[in-house]
C-alpha cells in the first residue's frame, strides 16, 4: 500500500475518532466510576468492537447491511436497546462507591465491546469509507489488512486517551451531588443517543 493514501486514511480515521459517540460517553461514565482500573479493559474491548465491526464491513456484512432493511433495522434496534439499558443504569447507578463497586474488568471490556460493535452506522459507514483508500491493482487482502490494523490501533489510542483522562478525574469528582450530576448527564445521553439511533431511517 502506498503511503500517500495510508496517510489520508489515518488523517480521516483521527478526524471521525476525535468526534464523542455513544462508545466514548461509556467509558468516560465507567471510568469516572472506576477510576484507572477500568481502563484497560475499556480499551480493549473498543478495539476489539472496532475490530469485529471493521472486518466483518470488509467480508460483506456491511454491503448486506446497506441493501437489506430487514438486517438493518435488527442490528440497529439491537444497538438501541443496549444503549437505553446502560444510560438507565447510569443515570440509577448509586454515587457512594462502598454501594456501587465499579464493574469487573471483563464486564467493563463486554459492554465497550458491544457497545463498538453493535453500531449499524459504523459497519455502513465502513464500507463507504474504506474502499476510498484502497488501489484495485493491489491485493485487497495485505490493503484490507493494514486499513483495519491502523484503524483499531488509532481507535485504541483515541479511546485510552479519553478513558485515562476520565480517570485522572475520577479522584477529583468526589462530592456526591457533582457525581450524581455527571451520572444523570451521561446517562441522559446515551439513552438519547439509543433512541437516535432507533428513530435513525438510514
Amino acid at each position: 500500500m502506498d503511503l500517500a493514501p495510508w496517510l489520508a486514511f489515518v488523517a480521516a480515521a483521527t478526524a471521525m475518532l476525535l468526534i464523542p459517540g455513544p462508545t466514548i460517553l461509556l467509558l468516560i461514565g465507567q471510568s469516572l466510576g472506576g477510576g484507572a482500573r477500568n481502563a484497560l479493559p475499556l480499551v480493549a474491548g473498543v478495539a476489539l468492537g472496532d475490530l469485529t465491526a471493521m472486518t466483518l464491513s470488509l467480508a460483506g456484512l456491511g454491503a448486506v447491511l446497506a441493501t437489506s432493511a430487514a438486517a438493518f433495522t435488527l442490528l440497529k434496534w439491537a444497538g438501541a436497546a443496549y444503549l437505553v439499558w446502560l444510560g438507565v443504569r447510569m443515570w440509577r447507578a448509586p454515587v457512594d462507591p462502598a454501594a456501587a463497586p465499579p464493574l469487573t474488568g471483563r464486564r467493563a471490556m463486554r459492554e465497550a465491546y458491544v457497545v463498538t460493535a453493535l453500531n449499524p452506522k459504523g459497519i455502513v459507514f465502513f464500507v463507504a469509507f474504506v474502499p476510498q483508500f484502497l488501489d484495485p491493482a493491489r491485493p485487497f487482502a495485505t490493503q484490507a489488512a493494514i486499513l483495519v490494523a491502523t484503524f483499531v490501533t488509532l481507535a485504541a489510542a483515541n479511546a485510552a486517551a479519553y478513558a485515562l483522562l476520565a480517570a485522572r478525574l475520577s479522584g477529583a469528582v468526589r462530592r456526591p451531588g457533582l457525581r450524581r450530576a455527571l451520572n444523570r448527564a451521561g446517562g441522559a445521553v446515551l439513552v438519547g443517543a439509543g433512541l437516535a439511533v432507533a428513530l435513525r431511517r438510514a
